[in-house]
């Protein structure tokens, strides 16, 4: 097929996609695929096409293929780097980001979904300087203001959360997702310095007895909105990173459990060294223990909250 008839095809799957007819795009990619199987234009419009059809590991495979035939197109490895992600492939996607980031340092994106794959791991240092990175070469970036809010939220910075919160809705006004993050980290700084009021020992003197408490009103979910949607929130999250446990241990430990068995009792097969195995072995260690104390802290949050509601 000549360079016109293949542009010609292109053309027609790019216009399907205007559309959003992604099952037509796709079937003119593959078309253009079977006539000119090594042209980087028609892999990365497969693999964006498989992206929207949520298609998750053909579209990594043309990723791939668009890195393998132009190794500096930093936007395929950027959007490879997001797939991965999703496919739960975290060490390849870090791998893949940092090679975009080292091909083009200014890449905003790319420092963004780093964000995102440290974020799914666990690493929420990692991720918040990710995301600073991001906001860096792009202060306009609303979705990076508001990850690294939520990240400051989690480790319990509400000051830093309120700031990327604001700074967020400056740039997308009446976003609710911002909103109500800013609503509750504001919540949250309330009580941390209502508990860090009482635990100031009072003062000595003759002065009179402290007032009786009044009558307990109850919960009111209109006086107690903020506790009430902090509470739900947490919630949430705890459940998260108990679902995030459950994944390490589901995905990670059996696996290398069976790796280091295997190179124990057949320390020349095809498993590799046993030093491999055992540093294998330590990282997901590592990581059991990163997950275990996310969720012991959302716990936490969790008394902490529960603390603050009237009881009958």
């Amino acid at each position: 097929m000549t360079p016109d008839k293949i542009e010609r095809l292109l053309h027609k799957a790019r216009q399907a996609i205007g559309q959003r007819d992604w099952e037509r795009a796709k079937q003119v990619y593959l078309l253009a695929l079977g006539h000119k199987a090594d042209l980087p234009d028609v892999h990365y419009g497969l693999a964006t096409v498989y992206y929207h059809l949520r298609e998750l590991t053909s579209a990594a495979h043309h990723f791939r293929e668009v890195a393998r035939l132009d190794p500096l197109r930093t936007g395929a490895l950027v959007n490879l780097g997001a797939v991965l992600n999703l496919l739960n492939q975290y060490d390849e996607a870090i791998t893949v980001l940092r090679r975009a980031l080292h091909l083009d340092p200014l890449r905003v994106e790319g420092y963004y979904n780093l964000g995102l794959v440290y974020r799914r791991k666990g690493q929420l240092d990692r991720a918040a300087q990710a995301y600073r990175e991001a906001i860096h070469l792009n202060p306009r970036m609303a979705d990076a203001h508001l990850n690294l809010a939520n990240l400051y939220f989690e480790k319990e910075q509400y000051r830093q959360a309120i700031q990327h919160y604001s700074a967020a809705l400056t740039i997308r006004p009446n976003w609710d997702k911002a909103s109500e993050g800013l609503a509750e980290a504001q919540t949250a700084l309330d009580l941390a310095g209502e508990q860090s009021q009482e635990k100031v020992p009072p003062a000595r003197g003759n002065g009179p007895p402290p007032a009786a408490s009044g009558p307990d009103q109850g919960l009111d979910p209109v006086v107690h909105a903020g506790l009430l949607t902090l509470l739900h929130k947490t919630t949430r999250a705890s459940q998260e990173s108990g679902r995030q446990l459950e994944q390490v241990l589901l995905k990670e430990v059996v696996p290398v459990l069976a790796d280091l068995s295997t190179c124990l009792l057949y320390p020349d097969g095809p498993r590799g060294d046993l030093d491999a195995c055992v540093d294998r072995f330590e990282a997901v260690l590592e990581h059991i223990h990163d997950a275990q104390v996310i969720l012991q802290q959302r716990l936490e949050q969790l008394r902490t909250i529960s603390d603050h509601f009237p009881t009958s």
